[in-house]
């Protein structure tokens, strides 16, 4: 009997492992990398959100901080909002979808 007992906990641990792994979507592992790397690269000033330039500065014209401040806070607001998107269609099953929201991210963002 003392060896089903010690058994439980152990049946019990890999069941719930098995549970989580198997709710987790088609492109989990993709986005957690993604993530993992986004956070490696914190320290590295050439790493970060980035975007095409506007034709206002292929204009020559200079950006006030006011301006700098609200296409910075667009970029992360889209950036964030891509990433929930990938992370939807992912929770969905949606292998395609959450590939394509996640390279879209990926664009966004320079590691």
């Amino acid at each position: 009997m003392r060896a089903k007992e010690a058994a439980a906990p152990i049946i019990c641990a890999v069941l719930c492992l098995y549970a989580t792994v198997a709710q987790a979507g088609p492109c989990s592992e993709d986005i957690a990398q993604f993530e993992a790397a986004m956070r490696r690269s914190a320290g590295n000033p050439s790493a970060g959100l980035t975007a095409p330039q506007s034709v206002g500065a292929q204009l020559d014209r200079q950006p006030t901080p006011e301006s700098l401040k609200r296409a910075q806070e667009r970029l992360q607001a889209k950036f964030s909002a891509t990433m929930a998107r990938a992370k939807r269609l992912d929770a969905r099953g949606d292998r395609a979808g959450c590939n394509r929201a996640l390279t879209a991210a990926k664009r966004m963002y320079i590691l």
